[in-house]
């Protein structure tokens, strides 16, 4: 079977099943920063991310106090956690939150929605995490046919990427959940559900919804980092306010410093990572993610800095080709000067600035 690159763009919304807390009435309280405008104390940055796998490095950034140190006492560090990428978008824009890890199609819908001026992808943070699991009795593509298959939301990353890939098949979909493949949109929790009561045949999800999947009985049919080059694709950004980035350069520089820091943890500490993530996930939403699903899910993902933006562009790319979204100028998204300062101070390998 022939493989292509294929993409994931819209929201981690996927991981709302996880239960995070949504940012709630902070969303609304408009820029209590310093950091918006400057002025006298502490600069305050509001950090966004998802308390969930593919988040790693933010998770354990946080719980182990690594951004914290490297933003130094002249930064106070206000971490929001979110379920979906578009409430983190619109904290964005209404000046409630300065940063966030965001998934790739929250980071187009940004860019575009603002016309390229709102946000800026600094570095990169996970790669991977998601899969194909079917029924044992599917073995190919074509026994999809007139099968349902779950992905986390219409137009989402995940959906994106199995429409492309049953296309790339000779199979259609439509938006409405007709064609050869029924696509059925549903939050992930409930996929686990209708999965095991056979409502579905298949899904098309991240981590650790994968591993749940695998642990009802089905298996992988499609790893989905075999579909792109060198098994790389972005699922996590670290994403910036341009107005934030302007006013205050040297806190964006620690911020990334913090994020090369805390993959490093990551990558050097697994064990400790996925305890961190284990237990911060149990104090934001009162039950934390089981260690041996964590241990499981841990070898699908890559924790990088590299944003790697041909994915991106890949994943729009694909979009447009299945008709859920327009196509979009992401000249200036990405700025990795900072990036790769900290990644220099640190003797790695920098970044090519796309």
């Amino acid at each position: 079977m022939r493989r292509h690159p294929l993409r994931r763009l819209v929201t981690l919304a996927t991981l709302a099943a996880l239960g995070a807390a949504t940012l709630g009435t902070t969303a609304a309280c408009g820029d209590d920063s310093e950091g918006a405008e400057g002025g006298s104390g502490p600069v305050t940055l509001r950090l966004g991310y998802f308390p969930n796998i593919t988040h790693a490095p933010a998770v354990v950034g946080v719980e182990k106090g690594i951004f914290a140190e490297k933003l130094g006492a002249d930064v106070k560090l206000e971490p929001k956690t979110f379920n979906a990428g578009p409430a983190a978008i619109e904290a964005v824009f209404s000046g409630a939150l300065d940063a966030t890890y965001i998934g790739p199609n929250p980071t187009v819908n940004a860019f575009s929605k603002s016309k390229g001026e709102a946000v800026r992808v600094v570095s990169g943070a996970a790669s991977g995490g998601v899969a194909l699991v079917v029924k044992p009795g599917i073995t190919g593509p074509q026994d999809l046919r007139g099968k349902k298959v779950a992905t986390p939301q219409l137009g989402n990353t995940q959906d994106v990427a199995v429409r492309y890939w049953l296309k790339q098949q000779g199979l259609t979909t439509t938006k409405e959940g007709g064609g050869d493949v029924k696509i059925v949109p549903q939050e992930n929790a409930q996929t686990v559900e209708t999965f095991n009561s056979g409502a579905i045949d298949a899904a098309w999800v991240p981590e650790p919804f994968v591993s749940r999947l695998v642990n009802a009985g089905g298996k992988v049919l499609v790893d989905e980092r075999d579909l792109w080059p060198d098994k790389k694709f972005v699922i996590t950004n670290l994403l910036v306010s341009t107005k934030f980035l302007k006013a205050h350069p040297d806190v964006v520089q620690k911020l990334v410093d913090g994020q090369v820091a805390a993959n490093e943890f990551v990558n050097t500490k697994p064990d400790e990572a996925q305890q961190a993530i284990s237990d911060a996930i149990g104090k934001i939403t009162g039950k934390p993610l089981d260690l041996k699903l964590i241990k499981q899910a841990w070898p699908t993902l890559e924790f990088t800095n590299d944003p790697i933006p041909t994915s991106l562009k890949a994943g729009l790319d694909h979009a447009v080709e299945v008709k859920l979204t327009e196509p979009v100028d992401l000249k200036g998204l990405y700025d990795l000067t900072y990036l790769n300062k900290a990644l220099k101070a640190q003797g790695k390998p920098e970044v090519v600035q796309p």
